[in-house]
């Protein structure tokens, strides 16, 4: 198999190296054990039942609890479209290639665009999205994450990128997109031309800030300061600031980079932990073909300044800023919250199996209507450490011993050094806005148990986990920025129609609702959590009934789990915001119809090239959804 024909997990197992490993836990998940740790909080309340499944009785489907957005249970589907419930409508407002400008140009199916066409076009693969409300006007901002090379290049024989042009045109559809639109009787719709649209690229340029700024590990040929980087690419999540801006997750960032010396390259340790130009190949991209940055035996240092959390002011008065506080991993998304004492705490998975999650609080407080521009550039990162007895802890990298740029620049390896509790995959981490409850989606891991460094542990108790699952936890004492917390399990995903035991899952998950890989979390304004999966699409075997991939609703206080939408072939549902009346719900397809193997024609439909797209939700009748 090429290397451009695998997916950016697979690269990653298939690059990913033995590494220490961190102190397991055993596979203790008694009521005894948690209801210990919990008491000792003062908040028994909040873990219902220990074990597998946690959410036994308060999380069974009673099949009479009314959702405050009403719908009738959706049954799975592996159809080529968006297919709702009865009472709602879609609409596609947004796909890869769509002309940003007053030009107006029709995207080109048979050669997919230009390298000029997409440098103002919209990007491929949306993932992360957030509305902002710039001098009135509604802007979509939403990430480009990568580009599907039998998809972008199907035209080509190789269905690679064969020219300096077709380089350029992939590199030119990632990054982010920002766009603004307007709502009429005939639904969303681009406002062609606006001042608010705007693409941001590998090629744009970006400041360096917070403790990696300046550092030795940071400079290049072309930046002696380390200072300032060009580019931001594999965008995966998002976060929103209190202070109206976007926030942007570096993730695969390690599949663009590659060695003029092939094979014969040799990886130093940090470039292995990050799984950076093994055998000097990188993804397929040939990057390094038109820009010598990506090459890591030239410029060594190139990579050190990508896999960071990139701030954005939507409104284009202030260039993109890294934020080396938050820390160098695989970024999934970025969850804000304003704790109660005012310092602003962001939650953060790193996304590779058997990685960790962590926190991150502010130095300085928030203050509404001061500038608090500066806020994530200064503060402490810690790791988190899940304990049997239903406590967590969370443990600042600065025990790592070690220089402060380089713990932010190698935060993988400072949480090794202080025994972080490895997961299956960190990916978003949503807050609940109406308490202080955060969930993190737990996609799968195929290595848990088999690779010595991924023994079971008790937040990851199944083998070779091919589900996922979802952890949820509350802070001491409703304090984000508290030391420990108090967690169990939200849902373990499984297949109850093929498995008895651990493997069906958790109470919550029956045949009429059952998923994999849960992958994006968002919580919505009246405190439901909406849950979309990036998982296995084969309705077959272990994931017979599961149909294509999803958007489920869960009940936060029942643990109800509620199908609501179903996307096309060979599809990721990612990315998901509200409008400013909460009357649409805007949902994030990627790369419908994957493989390139022509199962998808999605949105279009006939013949036409897929497209990942940006759809808009509403109900029938007019009311909230969200």
């Amino acid at each position: 198999m090429k290397t451009s024909d695998l997916s950016f997990d697979a690269f990653d197992e298939q690059n990913s190296p033995e590494r220490e490993a961190a102190t397991g836990m055993d596979n203790v998940l008694t009521r005894r054990y948690f209801l210990k740790g919990a008491a000792a909080l003062g908040a028994t309340s909040f873990v219902t039942t220990a074990g597998i499944p946690s959410l036994a009785s308060a999380a069974h489907h009673s099949g009479n609890h009314a959702h405050k957005t009403p719908f009738t249970p959706l049954e799975a589907s592996t159809e080529d479209a968006i297919t709702l419930p009865e009472g709602y409508t879609s609409q596609v407002v947004l796909s890869w290639g769509d002309d940003l400008t007053l030009e107006n140009l029709p995207f080109d199916h048979t050669t997919r665009g230009t390298a000029l066409t997409q440098s103002h076009a919209v990007g491929d693969n949306n993932d992360g999205m957030d509305i902002f409300n710039v001098e009135g006007r509604d802007v979509l901002v939403f990430n480009n994450e990568y580009v599907n090379l039998k998809v972008m290049f199907g035209n080509n024989a190789s269905k690679q990128p064969e020219t300096d042009d077709d380089i350029r045109k992939g590199m030119l559809a990632h990054g982010v997109t920002i766009a603004e639109l307007k709502e009429s009787s005939n639904g969303w719709s681009l406002v062609k031309g606006s001042k608010l649209n705007q693409r941001i690229t590998p090629m744009t340029e970006m400041n360096i800030v917070g403790p990696a700024r300046a550092s030795d590990l940071m400079k290049t040929s072309a930046d002696k300061t380390g200072t300032k980087v060009l580019g931001t690419f594999n965008n995966c999540g998002n976060g929103k600031t209190p202070w109206g801006t976007y926030l942007t997750c570096e993730e695969n960032f390690n599949g663009y980079f590659s060695s003029s010396e092939g094979e014969s390259f040799k990886q130093n340790a940090m470039q292995k932990r990050y799984g950076i130009a093994k055998k000097g190949k990188d993804k397929g991209y040939g990057w390094s073909k038109i820009d010598d940055r990506f090459d890591v035996s030239k410029e060594p240092n190139e990579a050190n300044r990508h896999g960071w959390i990139v701030e954005i002011d939507p409104t284009g008065q202030m260039p993109p800023k890294k934020l080396t506080a938050l820390g160098r991993f695989k970024h999934e998304n970025a969850e804000c919250v304003v704790n109660k004492d005012g310092h602003v705490v962001v939650y953060l998975g790193d996304d590779e199996r058997g990685e960790y999650l962590y926190r991150f609080v502010s130095k300085n407080t928030y203050n509404e209507g001061a500038d608090n521009s500066q806020l994530l550039e200064e503060g402490e990162l810690f790791v988190a450490r899940f304990h049997d007895n239903g406590i967590g802890e969370w443990v600042s990298l600065n025990n790592a011993g070690m220089p402060a740029d380089e713990a932010m620049i190698y935060a993988r390896m400072a949480a090794s050094k202080v025994g972080a509790t490895t997961m299956d995959r960190p990916e978003w981490v949503a807050a609940n806005p109406n308490k202080a409850e955060v969930y993190v989606a737990l996609t799968n891991n195929k290595y848990r148990a088999v690779k010595d460094n991924q023994p079971l542990n008790v937040a990851n108790p199944r083998k070779e986990n091919p589900y996922g699952h979802i952890i949820r936890w509350k802070p001491e004492a409703g304090d984000h920025a508290a030391s420990h917390f108090i967690w169990d399990f939200y849902a373990l995903a499984g297949n109850p129609t093929v498995h008895n035991g651990a493997m069906a899952g958790s109470k919550n998950i029956t045949k009429e609702n059952m998923f994999n890989s849960p992958d994006g979390l968002k919580f919505d304004s009246m405190g439901q959590l909406w849950i979309q999966t990036d998982g296995k699409y084969s309705n077959k075997d272990g994931f017979a009934g599961m149909g294509n991939n999803q958007m489920l609703l869960g009940d936060p206080n029942t643990g109800e789990i509620t199908r609501f939408m179903v996307g096309p072939k060979e599809c990721e549902v990612t990315g998901l915001t509200w409008s400013s009346d909460k009357k649409t719900m805007f949902v994030g397809i990627q790369h419908p119809g994957e493989k390139g193997k022509g199962k998808s024609h999605w949105p279009e439909g006939g013949d036409a090239v897929p497209r990942s797209s940006i759809v808009a939700i509403k109900r029938t009748d007019g009311g909230r959804m969200g």
